[in-house]
Order: structure tokens, then C-alpha cells, then sequence
């Protein structure tokens, strides 16, 4: 499966802007024919304006409809990042994910608030652990600050999930442990994992940190970015993880009923 990371240099608060490079990206990602393309988070306005309820997608009705037909026309599979979804009184951080035919597959709402940002204050949170399959590929999502809770993700993994999507808008002071969560956290699940950073500048003039990567379940960088807006590809081969799991099957050599004993 080829996938591609759309590291998009977004402008803040600017929703139209930012569309118009999801479209230009988008046609310049396809002529190498990937199978998925990946957005990162809050793509449309960046992290993000406030009051957050005052620019955020109504049912994620405008997303949706951009997304589906993006899918549909390229025949492409879309992880789509996510975006500031309004439903009633609430707005949740919301990936969509599409299939070639702009079918909409799956709808996660990031699970875990950035307490330190205010995001919690902001924002509803999800309470759904999601996967979905592409191409008969099982796949799971997790976002930016969820890759800080490794239980979210062995959760994931045990539901045997090939590849972790991870859409982010992670600064670039906390680079280091954004380099080092997403490589453990491929390691230890044996999946791949491909986390779309965005760049450019956020609130209260927060340099986003870009370096989004594609790696595989030994925790070699298959792929790697810098700052700078670009087009990340990479090509995940499934039988790389059937050999790591025979070679190494952490899995089985699990003891979970030790896991939930008391300490003495």
C-alpha cells in the first residue's frame, strides 16, 4: 500500500486558503498514485482560533462533501486529518475517512484533550476506539496528543491493525517527543505507522513542527520531512510485518491478567 502525508503549511484561521492547498497538494500527491492520502489536524484552520465554535464545520457538512468528492474523483482513499466539527452545542476534533469511491468508512473523534492548550475547555471529547479497512487493509486512527496514552494504541493493536493513521498539529519546541512517541510507538505495536504533522505558524504565534514520518513496525524511517510544506510517500509492504511478528511476536509472550494485579 503506497500512502502519502500531506505536510501542509497552513494559514491560520483561513479556511478557504487552506482548502485551496488541500487541492493543489492533493493533484501534485496523485501523480505518483498513492493508495491513502493523509491530512494532518485542524487542517482547515490551523490550532486554532477562538472561539473555536465561531469557525467550525456545521456537522462537518462542507469537510465531508470536499473530501468525499476529492476521493471519488482520484479514486483515492482519504484519511482526512481532522477538523473543528460542530454538532449542536458541541465541537469535537473529528477525522473522516473515505474510501475510492468518497464513501465515508469511519468517523473518529479525537479521544484525548490537550489539558495545557485549553483544548479540553474547547472541545468535546471522543469516547469510541475506531478502525476501518482500506483496500482490505485494517487500519486505526489515533491524534496528535493521543500518542502520548500507549494504551489507546495497544488497544488498537490488539484489534490487529496493520497501520496506525496519526493526523497532528504538534509544536515544534516539543519536536523530540513527537520523533520519539511516534517510533516507540511502532515498535512496540509492530504496525506501521504514518503521522502527518502540519507547519506554519498557530496561536499566539506557536511555530508548528512539521517533520512528519512513515515507519515501519521494526522502527525503520521509511520516509522523514523537515519543516518545510511538502508531500511525504512511502510504501508500507505487509509481508515486512508478517516477518517482524514471526521473528518476534510480542504478543504472545503477553501476560494481561499480570498486567491488572495490584503491586505488594
Amino acid at each position: 500500500m503506497r500512502v502519502a502525508a500531506l505536510q501542509m503549511k497552513i494559514a491560520f484561521g483561513e479556511p478557504e486558503k487552506n482548502m485551496s492547498t488541500l487541492y493543489r497538494m492533493t493533484a501534485e500527491a496523485m501523480e505518483s498514485r498513492p493508495d491513502v492520502l493523509l491530512l494532518p489536524e485542524l487542517w482547515r484552520l490551523g490550532f486554532y482560533p477562538r472561539p473555536i465554535a465561531d469557525y467550525a464545520d456545521a456537522d462537518g457538512a462542507q469537510t465531508r462533501e470536499a473530501l468525499s468528492r476529492l476521493a471519488e474523483q482520484y479514486q483515492v482513499n482519504i484519511v482526512g486529518g481532522t477538523i473543528a466539527n460542530a454538532i449542536g452545542a458541541q465541537v469535537f476534533n473529528t477525522c473522516y475517512i473515505f474510501d475510492r469511491t468518497g464513501h465515508l468508512t469511519a468517523t473518529y473523534h479525537k479521544t484525548h484533550l490537550f489539558t495545557p492548550s485549553g483544548e479540553k475547555d474547547d472541545f468535546t471529547a471522543g469516547d469510541s476506539i475506531v478502525t476501518f479497512s482500506l483496500d482490505g487493509v485494517k487500519c486505526g486512527i489515533a491524534v496528535c496528543y493521543d500518542v502520548r496514552f500507549p494504551e489507546l494504541i495497544r488497544r488498537l493493536a490488539l484489534e490487529d491493525i496493520a497501520i496506525l493513521f496519526l493526523p497532528a498539529a504538534w509544536p515544534l519546541d516539543r519536536l523530540i517527543h513527537w520523533q520519539t512517541l511516534i517510533r516507540a510507538r511502532a515498535i512496540e505495536n509492530q504496525v506501521f505507522v504514518v503521522a502527518c504533522n502540519e507547519t506554519g505558524i498557530a496561536a499566539d504565534d506557536l511555530q508548528m513542527g512539521g517533520h512528519s514520518a512513515i515507519i515501519d513496525p521494526w522502527g525503520e524511517i521509511l520516509a522523514r520531512a523537515d519543516e518545510e510544506e511538502t508531500i511525504l510517500q512511502g510504501n508500507l509492504r505487509p509481508v515486512i510485518r508478517n516477518q517482524i511478528k514471526e521473528s518476534m511476536d510480542v504478543f504472545a509472550d503477553r501476560r494481561e491478567a499480570l498486567y491488572r494485579k495490584k503491586t505488594r
